[in-house]
């Protein structure tokens, strides 16, 4: 009875759909077909990616290391001679002071260029970059930072000759600053 007052055949399956001609279900037979094969031709590309390396088979490298190899490039950086002044606890990560200065007599051939501040464990390691010249008179910077969670903050510094020199400092963060 309801097929009846709805207008359709005693073949459809629900009374309130329009009925649907031959040629209609033939169009969404074949899209299905489509989606099928795409779907298994997806599946297979996506084992062959993983089982030759392609996809996953290396761990990707940490952010900041990224970051650092971008600025050092091939140059080993001397550790000494950069000092990192920063709490070893941080109450709010939000506001996290930070001093860093660099030994350096600050002449015409020898001076830092600049010095880059990273922090390992923040979304965008990049915290800050102070650029000094010989007539900065000294190589020595402040400001404060955000942290995220408890990590090491890394001062690279970049001489006029090329060369870098870098400090570490490990601050714990109790109330994370990015948010963490």
């Amino acid at each position: 009875m309801l097929g009846a007052d709805w207008g359709g055949t005693a073949e459809r399956r629900h009374a309130w759909l329009p009925a649907q001609d031959d040629e209609m279900t033939d169009s969404i037979a074949s899209q299905l077909l489509d989606r099928r094969q795409f779907a298994s031709g997806a599946a297979a590309l996506a084992g062959l990616l993983v089982s030759s390396g392609g996809l996953g088979a290396q761990p990707a490298e940490p952010a900041w290391q990224q970051v650092f190899k971008t600025l050092v490039g091939d140059t080993k950086p001397i550790e000494g001679k950069v000092s990192l002044e920063l709490p070893e606890i941080a109450e709010n990560g939000n506001t996290v002071p930070v001093t860093v200065s660099v030994e350096s007599p600050m002449t015409a051939t020898d001076y830092v260029k600049a010095i880059h501040i990273l922090a390992t464990e923040n979304p965008q390691p990049g915290v800050a970059t102070f650029h000094f010249s010989p007539l900065s008179g000294k190589a020595s910077a402040a400001s404060r930072m955000r942290l995220a969670r408890t990590q090491e903050v890394v001062a690279l510094a970049e001489l006029s000759d090329g060369k870098f020199l870098v400090g570490r400092r490990t601050v714990k963060v109790t109330i994370g600053g990015c948010g963490g």
